[in-house]
């Protein structure tokens, strides 16, 4: 493990030597540097450390007034997703599994089948287990894919 952080650490300190006018304050750009490494995707994993972590991507503090690509992409492709459910759909839930597949990355898994009950406007979907039983919390559309029996 001890390479593996070296190489992270080696990535830290090129963003901070891009970044800094005067080598003494990079103290003051770590956090800002921190945001950029956390918030970029890893080739290895295809996600982002922040992703991983807390299971959805980040918001960007200039996303909240410019909205950028990512996220009107983002919201267009989840208003395409949400047509795919209706209620009665069988679909199956992904989960973050936690042991690294054969390559040694982590992959996702699929729970269920769930059964729709309700679709709302934000992309949030309630749902039923096959016993009939609700589910407490609403599931985001981007973590369920139609089940085929």
């Amino acid at each position: 493990m001890n390479g593996a952080v070296e190489a992270a650490n080696n990535n830290i300190k090129k963003i901070i030597e891009k970044m800094m006018v005067n080598y003494k304050d990079w103290h003051k750009m770590l956090p800002f540097v921190l945001l950029a490494y956390r918030t970029s995707i890893r080739l290895s994993t295809g996600a982002t450390s922040y992703s991983l972590v807390y299971g959805m991507e980040t918001v960007l503090p200039i996303e909240v007034e410019i909205p950028s690509m990512r996220r009107m992409a983002r919201a267009f492709n989840k208003k395409v997703r949400l047509r795919k459910f209706s209620p009665g759909n069988l679909v199956l839930r992904k989960v973050l599994h936690i042991a690294p597949d054969s390559k040694g990355k982590l992959a996702y898994k699929y729970d269920g089948p769930f059964i729709v009950k309700e679709v709302f406007d934000g992309g949030a979907i309630m749902l039923n287990d096959m016993d009939g039983n609700e589910n407490a919390l609403p599931v985001d559309a981007d973590a369920l894919k139609k089940y085929y029996p």
